[in-house]
């Protein structure tokens, strides 16, 4: 396919590693990614495997179309493994309907808990003994919450690791998730700020949709209404480069020529803001926090002291990477799974992190610190940069969030760093 090899990993794994490693399991999708060329000679196995870790949480492994982009790098010097995380992709995934066969929304969540990014780690580790042998090592690139399952590695299980190479995905070790919403809100208001003065017509536009809104019953494709705090969710793709014109695009075309909401705006937002593809996502995302913490609604908690978010402010501000509890009722996608949230929000969770163990750290670690990144604070990752002895990390304003998936500078960049190049 367009220059690479394809070939499909299959392993079974144990829903509960810790508790129940001889119980239930799961099964794991994995696909192997090697350059066409070296296939061809066979030269593909004698390269060192790199594991990627996909953002989310929630979401599958990237899905290459050819040897383009970060990938086509990747694989002149690696066996790229694509793992999609356990409930997302192939990896028996979790969505309302089939967390539905698990039971009520207590077994729902007591099942959702072994989804976090210490079972991830504990997938990883399987499937490296499979692949690579006890005592082989792999390579890790950790994208974005990737990136947060990486330090989990890190901490846990860092004897499989060779080295780490994180993009975006810095995570805050040493805070609970209050701090990082009061440091993520600072950052979507400066979005907004950017967003309005790179297109001076759109403040105007929002305006009036939510006008619109406020006057209106507005439905969406899928039977949902649009309320003005959904509306703002649109802010949620003011972090990637990818992502900011096309917000932009759909205001412009916001009305129709009589007035009213366009079936082009509508099925935008709808696309925007469901979360029918992912509800992993919506279900787990404050709990990624939550290092031996609950999390109570945090976004929603830290939001409610901002009055400059509220839906009836002046000027109306877009929100970003933020999970709501009325999300939970106004998404069909949600809309099941109220009770389950409700009860993780509430869990008591257990440590994603060793800070003395990644203090010690012996594993070489490089990363790409986006100094403009709104989904992970800066602040806060240079914070764990000083908490992981030996990381080194390359701070850019050149990237966004999703600048591995813009171009291959990135991961260029980090395998060079890998190799004591700068």
């Amino acid at each position: 396919m367009g220059g690479l090899v394809l070939r499909d990993h299959w392993f079974d794994a144990p829903l509960d590693h810790a508790g129940a490693p001889g119980g239930e399991t799961i099964p794991l999708y994995a696909r192997e990614v090697v350059s066409a060329e070296r296939a061809a000679d066979g030269s593909d196995r004698e390269q060192p495997w790199l594991l990627f870790l996909q953002g989310g949480p929630g979401g599958k492994a990237t899905r290459p179309p050819g040897a383009s982009g970060w990938m086509g790098r990747a694989v002149k010097d690696f066996r790229v493994l694509l793992l999609d995380q356990r409930g997302t992709g192939r990896s028996t995934p979790a969505t309302a309907a089939t967390l539905a066969r698990r039971g009520d929304a207590a077994a729902q969540a007591e099942y959702l808990a072994h989804f976090r990014a210490d079972a991830i780690v504990a997938d990883s580790e399987l499937i490296r003994r499979q692949l690579v042998g006890d005592d082989g090592r792999w390579h890790v690139l950790g994208q974005s919450y990737g990136g947060f399952c990486s330090l989990t590695y890190l901490s846990f299980a860092p004897e499989g690791l060779a080295s780490v190479m994180l993009t975006g995905g810095l995570a805050p070790v040493a805070v609970g998730a209050d701090d990082v919403y009061a440091a993520t809100y600072r950052t979507v208001e400066r979005k907004n700020e950017r967003f309005h003065a790179a297109y001076p017509w759109a403040r105007a536009r929002l305006e009036e949709v939510a006008a619109f809104v406020r006057a209106n019953e507005v439905v969406l494709p899928d039977g949902s209404r649009l309320t003005v705090p959904r509306l703002q969710a649109l802010g949620h793709g003011l972090g990637a480069s990818s992502a900011i014109p096309g917000i932009a695009y759909l205001l412009e075309e916001a009305f129709a020529a009589d007035g009213v909401l366009s079936d082009t705006f509508l099925v935008g937002a709808w696309q925007a803001l469901s979360f029918a593809s992912q509800p992993l996502y919506a279900v787990l995302h404050e709990a990624c926090y939550a290092h031996n913490a609950s999390t109570q609604w945090s976004a929603q908690r830290v939001g409610a002291g901002l009055p400059q978010f509220s839906p009836d402010a002046d000027p109306l501000l877009l929100t970003g990477e933020m999970i709501y509890p009325w999300m939970f009722e106004h998404d069909p996608a949600l809309v099941p799974l109220r009770e389950t949230a409700e009860l993780l929000a509430e869990r008591s969770w257990g440590p994603l992190y060793d800070l003395d163990r990644l203090a010690a750290n012996d594993v070489p670690v490089v990363a790409a610190l986006y100094t403009e990144d709104m989904y992970v604070d800066a602040g806060l990752s240079r914070d764990t940069v000083a908490r992981v002895r030996g990381l080194r990390a390359w701070e850019t304003n050149a990237h966004e969030h999703d600048g591995l998936r813009e171009t291959e500078d990135v991961v260029d960049r980090l395998i060079r760093m890998n190799r004591g190049e700068r």
